[in-house]
């Protein structure tokens, strides 16, 4: 596969309901800034027959080949800055970090519980896996080994009580500028939004800006809470490293 060009190609992995969109449009609100939403979910989706919302409808809008959208992922682009949102679950197929030649790699976590009490508003089961915390330490343990230190990561909770703050050090680790305008951005949709945007980003559609600081953890009970259990490790490892 060919090398990138002098474009900064940031990947960031995150997991679902993670403020990822938010995140997003952070990034997009810079000037030197094109974003791509979730680029392999379609390839995902087709290959394990997860029966998420809107599925058929996401594969027909998608590139659903992998290694196409990862030739597309190192192609030309407009702009000095590439952000890609990726979900570290969606990595089931043959792609991995050697596909991402030259690109910044970063990971965006969130704790378990709000996760999952987020989730489950949008779909009926949650479990483990479409949480993607366990896949988002393997490719994180992966791109460590590579680097030989850890990558940036940035817990949603810091990013809501300091944005500025974090937001600046997330920038420094991956070798680009800070910019306030990351802290603001026109409400509604985006033309590089997923087509999924429609179950998925309520809130974020209406936003103009990050949230508040959170509220304390909610409490989980029954099949939730094995969720949590499941997820908790691997949140607590990957949280070791955050900014």
């Amino acid at each position: 596969m060919a090398r990138p060009s002098v474009t900064l190609r940031i990947a960031m992995w995150s997991g679902p309901r993670n403020l990822s969109t938010a995140m997003m449009r952070s990034f997009g609100a810079r000037a030197d800034t094109v974003v791509s939403d979730e680029p392999f979910y379609g390839c995902y989706l087709r290959d394990t027959g997860d029966d998420q919302p809107m599925r058929d409808a996401v594969i027909a809008s998608m590139d659903c080949d992998w290694y196409s959208v990862a030739r597309s992922l190192c192609g030309p682009t407009t702009r000095p800055i590439w952000y890609q949102k990726h979900m570290a679950h969606h990595m089931v197929g043959p792609v991995d970090f050697g596909d991402f030649p030259g690109f910044a790699h970063a990971f965006l976590i969130r704790a378990p519980e709000r996760v999952i009490a987020s989730y489950a508003a949008k779909r009926e089961t949650v479990t483990a896996a479409h949480l993607g915390y366990d896949r988002q330490l393997e490719w994180f343990e992966s791109m460590a080994g590579t680097l030989g230190h850890a990558p940036p990561v940035v817990d949603s909770a810091d990013v809501l009580a300091d944005p500025a703050g974090v937001l600046a050090r997330l920038c420094a680790a991956l070798g680009i500028g800070w910019d306030p305008a990351m802290l603001a951005w026109p409400a509604g949709p985006r033309g590089t939004d997923g087509i999924w945007a429609s179950h998925w980003y309520g809130r974020v559609l209406e936003s103009t800006g990050f949230d508040a600081a959170e509220a304390p953890l909610p409490v989980l009970d029954g099949a939730a809470a094995r969720v949590r259990d499941a997820c908790r490790p691997a949140y607590d490892a990957l949280a070791r490293h955050k900014l």
